[in-house]
């Protein structure tokens, strides 16, 4: 089964929007753990200290759901991380990642829902918890409007490992898309989002029309509930060839890290494997 999408033209309204969550809506997996990786590869951090990330990365793609206290540890451990690190220096760090490893996980069904809302005059909003500089750089890259994401605290254009303000998750969400929509002229009753997880059930009940993509569990029974559109693209063989690899090369990731690790405990002066011989591509 090919992954199509056939749509009517949204009718032009410069009150309407449409946002869109990002990760398993807008990317395949999680934003965040894609970004640990590249910074691992760029010597931000250690290979072992990538586990954490490994496992939460496990969880999100095999079990299917978010842990809201596991993003919120992911977060912070990733702040903690650039701590001291020149802003512009992970924002050029963020470009790369891109390329090598979001870029080919973008789902071209989303993007192709986002571009409808474009042709249409409509502005298109990415809504994540990842980092706000990384969401930008998607945002532009995918020719959308802009982004709403986790804001690090900097002082003279370095990072200091806290957050302004709170995670952008869950209500956090919902808040920031009415002050959005104040500022912009949005009705959001005009407006649509979109979104996997029924961690954003705040966000897709704060506008008119709310759309579940690729979604959990518990958003699929509140969309059925609701009348809410469904949309998945990780159906048919589609999700053989893409979902099933992509799981458990995962694994196999998790397994190959937790191995250079204990590897290193057993022998300190052996160093630990390069990320490229130790871990498979996800």
């Amino acid at each position: 089964m090919t992954e199509t999408v056939v749509e009517r033209m949204p009718a032009p309204d410069p009150t309407a929007a449409a946002f869109f969550d990002v990760d398993n809506t807008m990317i395949m997996g999680a934003s965040i753990f894609h970004l640990a990786r590249g910074l691992v590869e760029r010597k931000f951090f250690r290979t072992a200290d990538l586990l954490g990330f490994a496992w939460k990365q496990v969880k999100f793609r095999v079990l299917g759901r978010e842990d809201h206290q596991g993003i919120e540890d992911s977060r912070e451990q990733l702040l903690s991380f650039v701590a001291g690190r020149r802003t512009d220096e992970l924002a050029a760090l963020c470009e790369e990642i891109f390329d090598s490893r979001i870029a080919s996980r973008v789902w071209p069904g989303t993007r192709s829902l986002a571009q409808l809302h474009l042709a249409a005059g409509q502005r298109v909003w990415l809504v994540t918890a990842a980092p706000v500089e990384l969401a930008e750089i998607i945002a532009r890259r995918l020719g959308l409007t802009g982004a709403l994401g986790t804001v690090g605290e900097r002082e003279n254009g370095v990072y200091t490992g806290k957050l302004v303000g709170g995670l952008m998750h869950g209500q956090a969400k919902a808040d920031a898309l009415r002050v959005l929509a104040e500022r912009e002229g949005l009705n959001l009753a005009n407006c649509v989002a979109y979104s996997d997880s029924h961690n954003d059930l705040p966000m897709l009940s704060a506008v008119g029309t709310a759309i579940a993509v690729n979604p959990d569990s518990g958003l699929r029974e509140i969309a059925r509930a609701r009348g809410w559109e469904i949309r998945d693209f990780r159906t048919g063989r589609k999700a053989m060839k893409i979902g099933l690899p992509t799981i458990l090369a995962t694994c196999a990731l998790a397994a190959a890290i937790t191995a250079a690790v204990a590897g290193r405990r057993r022998t300190w002066q052996a160093p630990p494997p390069a990320l490229g011989e130790a871990c498979p591509r996800v």
